[in-house]
């Protein structure tokens, strides 16, 4: 089917999605609040799920040049930073998942989907301003993110909700002082996570290899902190104010404070006359590092089925069918890794014996689901 669709929001789910649906012939306006879109956010990980899709928008080119692709994700003990287990990636991930593994920053990915938007004539954005209801469209998608304006006046969809934890993220340029002592102690060509009671902390190249994005999923209050402070303030880690991992946080300044939320994706995402995606309609923890990934497959799947079925009606109840189970299959995933990156104890233990035991095929093998998915093949 092809007609006249308006989206609210430029973020990766809008423009990824405007994107699709323009490949799939619909005229596409997108309303953006913002008077302008800023290079905001910090690191994000493009697993082959999202990469395969973004190359079918022939993007992956332009990703690759402002990127990392890294060698492997290591998990490693935080106290003592000794590896536990590491999943390959690098040309294995293309090879085994079909697609390449990449880590970037939000603002260079929303650039360059931008760009290509812009070059789009199917796709117009307007912005500084809202969804218009008096504007003729068939179909009006929200994808205003996490505090979706579209989503508060949808009966029955689920609301922003607060997990308790709070991401301390910070950006190290390649001269920073930091970055050699980071550097050192840490893989500087893989996705390392640090695994403790009540925490980790995630660290990985990006804008190829010029500096280190840096993540720490710490307990904390949604309210206002002294943004002043530095996570090495703050991090649960035992005798930390004499331990190697609080001096290598110490040195790095520039620490952003931001309350972790999500939304339940069983709530209602919408009907004909207004639907939601990304995190409108699903935002996501990140201890999967899934939400671009899950914008991005909501794009290309809701052009799926869009393209298959004149029906608008169906086609969404279709992509329902098919994006329900993906989703709670993935938030699934984030709640286990939260509960065994975080263990103490004998828990911790028992998760340390198993990743040591498990070969290197066994742990791609665990990810083959998610990484393997084509959200375009309904």
């Amino acid at each position: 089917m092809n007609g006249r669709v308006q989206i609210a929001g430029a973020g990766i789910a809008g423009l990824t999605t405007a994107l699709f649906l323009a490949r799939a012939g619909w005229e596409v306006e997108i309303r953006e609040r913002a008077q302008r879109l800023e290079p905001v956010g910090a690191g994000l990980q493009l697993s082959p799920n999202a990469t395969r899709l973004l190359d079918r928008l022939d993007l992956l080119f332009a990703l690759q040049t402002a990127s990392v692709a890294p060698e492997a994700i290591e998990l490693r003990d935080a106290r003592s930073l000794k590896p536990l287990a590491a999943v390959a990636l690098g040309d294995f991930a293309a090879k085994r998942w079909g697609a390449p593994y990449l880590v970037i920053h939000r603002g260079d990915l929303q650039q360059k989907l931008l760009a290509a938007a812009v070059q789009e004539s199917k796709i117009s954005i307007c912005f500084g301003t809202e969804i218009d209801p008096a504007t003729q469209a068939d179909l009006v998608i929200g994808a205003d993110g996490v505090w979706s304006s579209t989503r508060a006046g949808l009966p029955g969809a689920s609301r922003a909700r607060f997990s308790g934890h709070v991401a301390w993220r910070a950006l190290v340029e390649a001269n920073d002082d930091a970055f050699a002592d980071l550097a050192a102690h840490l893989s500087p060509t893989s996705v390392t996570a640090l695994l403790a009671p009540s925490f980790h902390l995630v660290a990985y190249p990006i804008r190829q290899g010029k500096a280190l994005n840096l993540v720490a999923i710490i307990p904390g209050t949604a309210g206002s902190q002294d943004w002043s402070q530095s996570v090495a303030d703050v991090v649960p880690l035992p005798n930390h104010r004499a331990h190697t991992l609080h001096d290598l946080l110490a040195e790095v300044r520039g620490w952003t404070r931001w309350p972790v939320h999500d939304v339940d994706p069983a709530g209602n995402w919408g009907d004909a006359s207004g639907f939601l995606v990304g995190d409108a309609a699903h935002a996501m923890t990140p201890y999967a590092a899934q939400g671009a990934a899950m914008a991005i497959e909501d794009g290309a799947a809701l052009a799926a089925v869009l393209r298959a079925s004149p029906d608008i009606p169906a086609a969404l109840a279709r992509y329902e069918a098919v994006r329900r189970p993906r989703l709670a299959r993935v938030a699934g995933r984030a709640r286990f890794n939260r509960f065994t990156w975080h263990a103490a104890g004998p828990v911790a233990l028992a998760r340390n014996l198993v990743l040591k035991t498990r070969s290197p095929e066994r742990l791609s093998a665990d990810f083959d689901w998610l990484y393997g998915f084509d959200a375009a093949a309904l």
